[in-house]
């Protein structure tokens, strides 16, 4: 009991119950108290179970936690009645709540996931005399099509997580394919700036087109052509070992007898009975004791310490008398039975032989058949070989000699093959990582570049290196005259000077920069860190304050509505109040025949009143709408009379701030509302 009262100790004062309990103060909680431990537990399970249970009737606390607990499907202790269960819930018995709480807090999380699950795979109880209507059960249905399809969701949601596909992985790789894109637009781009410039480049275009075609269709006829000459190689493969085969049961047919075949076919009929009669229906039996079993345990819950403790006992006490029984039986020594025991003994000896010779014969038969499909195979691969016989005896052990001589080179060599696969994957790698490193430099040299004012430098460079790469091309393909290649030469080298010349203060520009960037990093990296911590926190502050939002709406809700059926009921009582109160002063003043008869006069009178005033309603709204379109437009009317008097008095108080009063001492006899 105290190793119990220490788990509950420890897991309630962890994240997210925070109780700070210690042994005593966990064991002298009040039954109220401890009610309320187990409905925060629930409640971290089921959020929907937040909920003050002072604030709740304990019929409904209890009905609550059961219907909860059933779902999750936990069962009260062994021995325990619903009833009894029942009761020990309300009165917040720790014999009823410590199982509980101690089968709660080993399986929050799957417990979590339960109640998630439970909120959408519950299905609703619909009378069967509603499902009769046609809307009614269409809509069911389609209910139960959602139903199904949420299932399928969530299983291929939950292979999505358990598959091993992380999400930041899948962004790097995203990442890395859009870098990869812009670099190949970009490639693409200047490659059709440099065939611009070549003439009669659209007709060159479509022909490398239609050359790529062919080669793919090249490729798919050679594929299936491999194809079609594995399917022929392995139909001959398949046909030679038939005709071998077919060989070999003629002459075995050939060879033998008739009483050995009929001697042969015999034993093969009665070792198939008894395998039909005896062997396999024992082992299909045990096989379904063995399912039955499994789906015994299966359906079962998961079991805790305690249960597993109670079983382990249980098959101590049996084991107990099981021995005791035996002892006793022992001490008896009566001679017929030691008889029977002995023939018994013989009896199972001789069954246990006879399966296992079975056995063997089965696993020889299953090795033979074996042997000889191996046997066939190759005997067909040395007759397509070109061998005529099988070598034997000192032969065949040089032969396996030699044989495991290739092996033990063949491994060495595939194990060298492996480590040049491993380090060739290491070195695609590592130059998919620099390729990585030089493209995000080219960026940043781009982007300073632009930021100081010199974009375009390294676009020069590899104008540079082109216009180098076109010299080298012409020098080798034209073989102009010395002379010549000494002026292109001079002229080359002219522009680079001029280029260099150029290009040299913006250079130094750019180092000054580039250490001015190196000091500014750590900074940045400095700022950026602390900006993330300060995110992270305001974060996490504001999804606690949604979460505590929430629960107070949801408590808001609760309130109101528990307000709203206060009000309905005190109504109702009203009511019932009023009535009594009239029927007493009816009592008081008439009989019993007089009482009936003012009640029913009653009750005609305020039937007639509301159909008086039902009928009054209904001419009134009859009016109304005739009326509608005239009200209308004489409500349209006077709204445009209202602001042309307002725009009127408007106006006037304007001239009488902006005129002298000799001005409106004269207009005061005038008539200011003249339209």
């Amino acid at each position: 009991m105290s190793e119990q009262l220490k788990f509950f100790v420890e897991q309630l004062n962890r994240e997210p119950f925070k109780k700070n309990f210690n042994l005593i103060t966990f064991d002298s909680l009040e039954p109220m108290q401890l009610l309320q431990t187990l409905n925060d537990v629930l409640a971290e399970i089921d959020p929907k179970q937040v909920i003050d249970i002072r604030e709740e009737m304990p019929e409904q606390t209890a009905k609550r936690m059961f219907t909860l607990l059933g779902m999750l499907k936990y069962k009260p202790p062994g021995g325990m009645s619903e009833a009894s269960f029942r009761q020990g819930l309300v009165m917040g018995s720790k014999p009823v709540v410590h199982p509980i709480l101690h089968w709660l807090l080993q399986r929050i999380p799957e417990l979590k996931k339960r109640a998630y699950l439970a909120r959408f795979l519950v299905k609703l109880e619909i009378p069967a005399e509603f499902l009769q209507d046609d809307i009614i059960a269409e809509t069911y249905h389609q209910y139960e099509e959602l139903v199904e399809g949420f299932k399928n969701i969530h299983r291929e949601c939950e292979q999505l997580k358990s598959s091993g596909f992380s999400t930041p992985e899948i962004r790097r790789d995203i990442v890395a394919m859009e870098e990869e894109k812009d670099q190949l637009i970009k490639r693409v781009e200047r490659l059709k700036k440099r065939v611009e410039a070549v003439s009669n480049h659209q007709r060159m275009l479509e022909l490398a087109r239609q050359l790529r075609v062919e080669k793919e269709r090249e490729e798919s006829l050679a594929h299936q052509k491999q194809e079609q000459k594995n399917q022929l190689f392995q139909a001959e493969q398949r046909l030679q070992r038939c005709q071998i085969q077919l060989k070999d049961l003629q002459q075995a047919g050939a060879d033998e007898k008739p009483e050995s075949l009929m001697k042969r076919l015999e034993e093969d009929i009665k070792f198939n009975s008894y395998m039909v009669s005896s062997k396999l229906p024992r082992e299909l039996e045990n096989m379904r004791k063995v399912v039955q079993y499994l789906q015994k345990v299966a359906s079962e819950p998961a079991m805790g310490q305690a249960e597993l403790r109670e079983l382990e006992d249980k098959i101590r006490e049996t084991n107990t008398e099981i021995n005791q029984l035996i002892e006793k039986r022992m001490m008896r020594n009566d001679p017929m039975d030691d008889k029977l025991s002995l023939f018994r003994q013989q009896a199972a000896i001789i069954v246990r032989k006879k399966e296992a010779k079975v056995e063997e014969l089965q696993e020889a038969r299953e090795e033979l058949a074996a042997v000889e499909r191996e046997l066939n195979m190759k005997s067909s691969q040395a007759r397509e070989q070109g061998g005529v016989e099988l070598i034997r005896g000192d032969e065949f052990k040089r032969y396996v000699a030699k044989m495991r001589g290739k092996s033990s080179a063949y491994k060495k060599k595939r194990q060298k093959i492996a480590e040049l696969k491993v380090e060739y994957g290491v070195l695609q790698r590592t130059e998919e990582i620099l390729r990585e490193r030089h493209t995000a430099g080219q960026q940043q040299l781009q982007s300073l570049e632009a930021q100081q004012g010199i974009s375009g430098y390294s676009d020069t460079q590899e104008e540079l290196e082109r216009v180098s790469a076109i010299k080298s091309e012409l020098d080798e393909m034209k073989g102009r005259t010395l002379d010549d290649m000494s002026e292109m030469v001079k002229k080359l080298n002219s522009v680079i000077a001029q280029k260099k010349s150029a290009l040299s203060p913006l250079i130094k520009d750019l180092r000054a920069l580039r250490q001015e960037h190196a000091e500014l990093a750590p900074e940045y990296e400095r700022k950026k860190a602390q900006y993330d911590t300060c995110a992270v926190g305001l974060e996490s502050n504001r999804s606690k304050l949604e979460q505590e939002v929430r629960v107070l709406r949801e408590e808001t809700a609760q309130k109101e509505s528990r307000y709203h059926h206060i009000n309905c009921i005190r109504e109702i009582f009203e009511s019932q109040m009023q009535r009594a109160a009239d029927q007493s002063k009816i009592n008081q003043s008439m009989d019993l025949q007089v009482r009936r008869t003012a009640l029913r006069e009653k009750y005609i009178a305020n039937t007639a009143e509301q159909e008086s005033l039902g009928k009054a309603l209904r001419q009134q709204v009859k009016q109304v709408r005739e009326n509608q379109e005239t009200n209308m437009r004489q409500m349209k009317m006077w709204k445009d009379l209202q602001t042309l008097l307002e725009c009127k008095k408007q106006c006037y108080l304007k001239a009488q701030s902006q005129a002298p009063i000799g001005h409106i001492i004269q207009d005061v006899g005038k008539d200011m509302l003249v339209l």
